[in-house]
């Protein structure tokens, strides 16, 4: 299962609280650079990725979940060759979180401490809001056989479903 979504739409956050130990970009980072912000060598941290992925899925692994942006078909198209290569049903879980949500939570990680327990990945504003132009919801087209969405609901939303 393929997480997409903008940095600070929860999926770090929806994997640790469903347990789930996902193959991370970040934990790649951690692990190569001690610093999951360290943003060097973006190509190491993906084919690293991708390459456990190909493990996974040749050790039998069922199920294996990627916690990292996928923003964007090109970004995606990796994983879903691979998964056709093995002959497996790719999925999509896509974070269609606001953007105003993402910076809010993306400011609130200055105050987190860093570590592989918790992302306290800051990325600039101002990279938050380009890639925010450029995030491509999933498509089945793209060769999902499945997308599902999670959202965030709004604080008023959240207030109206408690009074209920």
């Amino acid at each position: 299962m393929l997480a997409i979504g903008l940095p600070g739409a929860g999926k770090s956050t929806y994997f640790a609280r469903k347990r789930i130990v996902p193959l991370s970009s970040d934990l790649i980072r951690e692990l190569l650079y001690d610093n999951a912000a360290d943003q060097q060598h973006p190509e190491w941290v993906f084919a690293a990725l991708r390459e456990l992925l190909r493990r996974r899925l040749a050790a039998g692994a069922q199920t294996t979940y990627i916690d990292a942006t996928n923003l964007t078909r090109f970004f995606r198209r990796p994983f879903l060759q691979i998964a056709r290569e093995f002959g497996c049903a790719a999925q999509a879980l896509y974070f269609d979180v606001p953007l105003e949500v993402c910076l809010t939570r993306n400011r609130k990680r200055q105050n987190v401490p860093a570590g592989p327990a918790r992302d306290a990945r800051v990325v600039p504003e101002d990279v938050l809001r380009r890639m925010a132009r450029r995030i491509e919801p999933p498509t089945r087209e793209e060769g999902f056989s499945r997308i599902a969405v999670v959202r965030t609901a709004s604080k008023k939303s959240r207030s109206r479903a408690k009074a209920e």
